[in-house]
């Protein structure tokens, strides 16, 4: 059997399949499975965007790439370029004593990798860069933080905007001095110190991302913004009863009613809560949002890289699952089958077309949704 990393080699003919084409075609050479011509049509025009995906789990190789961007190659590349996705969000989770050099080193990290791959890549900084980056050829790295511990100050949202920040996250999973996370004991909510970083935020133009934020603490950004509120990686409750990681139908409403966009995962233990757990229950959360509150609320932000959790250093793997509380409620597997490759927005595509969406529909899924809400909150 050929491991899901070598996915690479991608049918270019297929991905250039004009829209008139009917039928099915294959994306990689070793496998029987095809997509329609529709969905490699839909990719391949839309801005597709995952609003939570880091370029690599392995982060021994991160590190490597990140300090000698030289070794980054051409093949490299080609497994992102052939994903079809246009921008990842990298944001990954700081905090602790050490938040802010942890953080800054963080971002440094990107600026210099950046820096020396600008061939490959460029940072998706404004709302103009959406359409610039799908023109280039180039992948988009939209920088983010999944906790905002490092704002020790209102200076410092100013400080790590400069740096590229477009996105924080309130809080991580615990309680930090803004507000509370999913899996805290309680949550009294957003802080007064909290609400003045909200207020910092909406002036200099990022965005407030409540993906890990507890209940209360979710719905009190969406009272203490002045502008949308996003939930870039995250599931319905409904769907999933009693998961602290998921979003409960108040705050699923507030996304609508402020008119956002949630991102939804494609994480085992979010999506549901027992086996078997396939693409389909992934698909029934976009469903459910798109009808409670309507498809163009609804975006895609994978919770994982383009190989899966699955995919990582048993070593790695255990370290990460030893890092969050018995609620997360890990199980065997971390991915869903049908999702867990770097195809995957093909695999989510097709699902969308059987779920009878429109192409515009499903284009705003891709990334039009999260593209319209960012252009709004960055100015």
């Amino acid at each position: 059997m050929t491991s899901r990393r070598h996915f690479l080699a991608a049918s270019a003919a297929a991905i250039g399949a004009p829209a008139v084409l009917r039928g099915r075609f294959p994306l990689f050479p070793w496998t029987s499975v095809e997509y329609s011509a529709r969905a490699i049509d839909l990719v391949k025009r839309s801005l597709v965007v995952d609003m939570l995906s880091p370029i690599t789990l392995n982060f021994p190789l991160m590190a490597k790439w990140s300090a000698s961007p030289e070794t980054f190659t051409a093949t490299d590349f080609e497994k992102y370029r052939s994903s079809g996705i246009n921008i990842f969000h990298i944001a990954v989770g700081t905090g602790g004593p050490d938040a802010w050099q942890g953080t800054y080193d963080f971002i440094a990290g990107w600026d210099s990798f950046l820096a020396g791959t600008d061939q490959y890549f460029m940072r998706i900084d404004s709302a103009g860069d959406f359409d610039r980056v799908k023109n280039s050829g180039k992948i988009g790295i939209m920088i983010g933080v999944q906790n905002s511990e490092h704002f020790r100050t209102l200076k410092d949202v100013e400080h790590f905007y400069g740096l590229g920040q477009r996105v924080s996250q309130l809080t991580y999973n615990s309680r930090n001095m803004i507000g509370n996370g999913s899996t805290e004991r309680r949550d009294e909510g957003i802080s007064d110190y909290g609400v003045a970083i909200v207020e910092k935020m909406n002036a200099v133009g990022m965005a407030v991302d409540v993906s890990h934020c507890g209940d209360k603490t979710s719905l009190d950004a969406f009272e203490v913004s002045k502008k949308p509120v996003l939930v870039t990686h995250s599931n319905a409750r409904a769907l999933n009863p009693g998961h602290p990681r998921c979003k409960p139908d108040e705050v699923i409403r507030a996304v609508g009613k402020a008119g956002s966009v949630m991102g939804i995962t494609g994480v085992r233990m979010f999506v549901k809560g027992s086996e078997p757990t396939t693409i389909e229950d992934a698909l029934n959360h976009f469903d459910y949002v798109a009808k409670m509150i309507g498809i163009e609320h609804v975006g895609v932000g994978s919770d994982i890289d383009l190989d899966g959790y699955d995919d990582m250093a048993p070593e790695e793997n255990k370290r990460l699952r030893a890092g969050y509380k018995g609620s997360y409620g890990f199980r065997e597997k971390i991915d869903i089958e049908g999702i867990d490759h770097p195809k995957r927005m093909y695999d989510l595509t097709e699902g969308l077309i059987r779920r009878k969406y429109s192409d515009d529909q499903i284009a705003g899924v891709l990334g039009g949704n999260f593209k319209r809400v960012l252009s709004q909150i960055w100015v």
